[in-house]
């Protein structure tokens, strides 16, 4: 057994056996996945010899304590953001912001372009807002417009799901793209402002797609009972966009000073720290709240407690997410692929989409495909990679490939096929069918870039 777990090739039966302690957890037992992958980081440890080795702590222990202070390390990285973004979002869907936002793009656009601003508005609400939070807000809309054309419901679902599952998978502050940023240690800016430009090609996609979809299959509106909820007093179109507009403008500006003057003053680069820039976009966000909602202090801090509560579970996922990837870093991957693929090249992107898409299909969750999928390519391309283009690139491969095959193990297939009324055999054909659409565009276009822009 000694000669066994000190082979070339045992990280990859680390690897493939903890990926499989995953799975199992999550699928088939029923584990929370934050408990899921904190025990898969546990098994890491338990089953890796190269372990760092901590003077005077026995080595069990250590086993135990390196997966605690790694979740620590990236809890510390992320908690403050997520836990603002989820107040933003909350915020803007109760002062109105978020219905001010939708229902001005409707009327810019007109009903016969209704679908564009379903797609826009599930692509911008999706930056701070959590998927299923923008399908709940932005499905209502979709059923209301169905009823009163009496058609293209399929056309609006999807168009709602499309735009916010991408803007979810690629753009920060999203826990998934989020956690990618700081696994591949790339400027928050750098991602945002990546991740909207490589959204729009496969938003398109989406619009042709829903089109292609609502010709191909007529499903009914069948739920009947839901309503917009319209907000008294909402607050300005300006003032409603201001909450998701500092933040991405403040930490963009930093990332754009940093490669046209190749330096950032400490005045840009203060304001443009993630952390700062998303304090500014949540003051903004409360003050709307509570001025719209005529709040006060005691009452506007106890209706912020609902949203925190939520950041909570995504901070605690996200953090294990990091505590299971650092732990497969310790385990000897990346000498090892290094090793094994010594003399031939491995095209990395195509690689992270695959394990990403396996990771999805496997265990259904597209957060916990990217946190593992960014664990396992950081580990192979090393801290320092000598790679023909930048990293982005492996991010939102990560991020694309993510999507692929939403099914019955997906939360989201689920939130989509009940709130629209969906069978789930239309819930197959319709949306398990767009987003492996949305995975494939998404790797090509990302390979055809990083060829064209490789950015290094």
């Amino acid at each position: 057994m000694e000669v066994l777990v000190h082979a070339d090739y045992w990280p990859f039966v680390v690897l493939l056996l903890s990926v499989l302690v995953v799975v199992v957890l999550i699928t088939r037992l029923r584990f929370h996945p934050f408990v899921a992958l904190m025990l898969s980081a546990i098994f890491v440890g338990l089953i890796s010899p190269a372990l760092p080795q901590i003077p005077g702590q026995n080595s069990l222990i250590t086993v135990v304590e390196l997966p605690m202070t790694e979740f620590g390390n990236m809890a510390g990285k992320i908690a403050w953001v997520i836990a603002l973004a989820a107040v933003i979002g909350t915020a803007m869907m109760e002062s109105g912001a978020a219905e001010q936002i939708v229902n001005w793009l409707l009327k810019t656009l007109g009903e016969k372009q209704a679908a564009i601003a379903l797609i826009i508005s599930g692509f911008v609400l999706s930056i701070p807002v959590f998927f299923d939070t923008v399908f709940f807000l932005l499905i209502p809309l979709g059923i209301t417009l169905a009823l009163k054309t009496g058609k293209d419901f399929v056309l609006y679902v999807v168009a709602i799901g499309g735009g916010a599952v991408i803007a979810h998978s690629i753009v920060p502050p999203t826990p998934g793209p989020l956690i990618m940023a700081e696994t591949f240690n790339i400027e928050l800016g750098t991602v945002i402002v990546g991740g909207i430009v490589t959204g729009i090609i496969p938003a398109i996609v989406v619009l042709g797609a829903a089109k292609w979809l609502n010709k191909r299959f007529t499903i009914p509106v069948r739920v009947t009972d839901a309503h917009v909820t319209s907000i008294e007093n909402p607050p300005s179109l300006v003032l409603s966009i201001l909450p998701v507009a500092v933040p991405l403008l403040m930490i963009s500006l930093a990332s754009f000073v940093q490669v046209i003057a190749g330096e950032v003053p400490g005045w840009i680069a203060f304001q443009g720290n993630k952390n700062i820039a998303m304090g500014a976009g949540a003051f903004i966000a409360l003050f709307l709240w509570a001025k719209t909602q005529k709040l006060g202090s005691r009452e506007l801090w106890q209706a912020v407690a609902k949203p925190l509560e939520v950041g909570g579970i995504i901070i605690l996922i996200t953090s294990a997410g990091g505590a299971y990837g650092a732990m497969i870093k310790h385990s000897g991957i990346g000498e090892a692929v290094n090793v094994a693929t010594a003399g031939f090249h491995v095209h990395y992107i195509i690689l992270a989409w695959m394990i990403a898409a396996v990771m999805k299909i496997a265990q259904g969750s597209g957060t916990v495909s990217m946190i593992t999928s960014a664990a396992i390519m950081a580990a192979l391309i090393g801290p320092e990679p000598q790679l023909p283009y930048h990293r982005i690139y492996i991010l939102l491969s990560i991020g694309f490939g993510s999507l692929f095959i939403s099914w019955m193990n997906d939360s989201g297939f689920w939130v989509v096929v009940r709130m629209s009324g969906f069978t789930e055999k239309e819930g197959l054909q319709v949306w398990t069918l767009l987003l492996a659409i949305i995975a494939i565009v998404g790797l090509i276009q990302v390979l055809l870039l990083s060829w064209i822009f490789p950015l290094v």
